[in-house]
């Protein structure tokens, strides 16, 4: 009986990164391939919709393009964090040192470690139990292959890596790598074994190292930044969390709506000031309204923003949390950035027996 399998590809369009997650839909059980930092809360969201547990944070090498979100996973979610042990003492911070023949498991689930040098030194490739997938990081990409010219680069050692450790892989395997520039998402290793113009065809290692050799890339822009924060799996320099705000709990959803519960919105009338953006009918429905709330349709908060007040932060509310949390792209636009939607609106605050007012 085959295998089932939860899977997401992410993409981080500032550095062009795929992060995966992968989970075991059985246990839940979850780990996750090259986070990034900036995109912290979209995966923890993600996460939290799913209902998953995520187990791991895997690296598939120390990268020089963008930072890790690693780290912010291990304190917000307590998931271990595992890269290559071949960087010795280069890399602190890390649960799991992995190697060559190394298994990951996460419920019914595994991922296999082959370790890909060329790229740097500790480049691994996760390959998925049934070797229908594998994350092959920057060591071989779609139609390409991770430069060698820098952190212990080496094109031979690229060519051997791909040869015996990714080619030897069934035809019909997925290739999924850490990036692509050209929009491309995955590929086959049948398709790379014949048409990547760096190593596929008959070529041969002379081939590869004079191409490879001879790429002339400028080095990644922020390099001098993501390499000393990959050293310690993306730590902040002051060891905190990034806050998304300061003035309430406030959570971002998978679609990006930064959102606040209604049960703390009670408890604190006095410290915001709640927009309601239904229509004038509904304020004074069976739902009814918070008190103090200022009634404001969501057909014409654009032209009528002038009216909102800006002294505190603004919940807004509608009955299910849509209009507000649209409301919120509105009041962003307009440069009012202390702003969230009531998760779940009027129904969850019925819901929590919390008190309305009709006018």
């Amino acid at each position: 009986m085959e295998k089932s399998l939860i899977f997401r590809q992410l993409y981080d369009a500032d550095s062009s990164t795929y992060t995966y997650l992968l989970a075991d839909p059985v246990s839940r059980e979850a780990v996750l391939i090259d986070p990034v930092f900036e995109q912290h809360l979209r995966d923890r969201a993600l996460l939290e919709e799913l209902d998953l547990k995520l187990l791991y944070t895997l690296d598939t090498h120390c990268h020089a393009d963008h930072v890790t979100g690693a780290w912010l996973m291990q304190q917000a979610v307590g998931a271990k964090i595992g890269i290559s042990g071949r960087y010795g003492d280069m890399v602190t911070g890390a649960d799991y040192l992995l190697d060559h023949g190394d298994v990951v498991r996460f419920g019914n689930r595994s991922l296999e470690v082959r370790a890909t040098p060329g790229h740097t030194d500790g480049c691994i490739t996760y390959v998925l139990d049934d070797h229908s997938m594998a994350f092959t990081g920057d060591c071989l990409l779609i139609r390409s292959a991770g430069r060698c010219d820098f952190q212990q680069g080496n094109a031979h050692t690229m060519y051997r890596s791909i040869t015996e450790q990714i080619f030897t892989l069934p035809d019909d395997c997925l290739v999924w790598p850490a990036h692509d520039y050209s929009g491309r998402t995955v590929s086959t290793v049948g398709e790379e074994k014949q048409y990547n113009p760096r190593i596929g065809g008959e070529a041969d290692e002379g081939d590869f190292v004079g191409y490879m050799e001879n790429l002339g890339l400028p080095h990644p822009k922020k390099i001098d930044i993501a390499i000393p924060a990959n050293c310690i799996c993306g730590r902040t320099e002051d060891g905190t969390m990034p806050a998304i705000a300061d003035w309430g709990p406030v959570r971002q959803t998978y679609a990006g709506i930064k959102e606040i519960d209604p049960q703390w919105v009670a408890e604190n009338l006095g410290q915001v000031h709640v927009l309601d953006v239904r229509e004038v009918e509904e304020f004074n429905d069976a739902l009814g309204h918070i008190s103090n709330a200022q009634l404001l349709p969501l057909k014409e908060l654009d032209q009528r923003i002038a009216e909102v007040p800006t002294d505190q932060p603004i919940v807004a509310v509608c009955k299910s949390g849509r209009r507000s949390a649209q409301a919120t792209v509105i009041l962003n636009r307009k440069g009012i950035k202390q702003a969230a939607s009531m998760r779940g609106g009027m129904l969850q605050w019925h819901h929590a027996d919390l008190p309305v007012a009709r006018s």
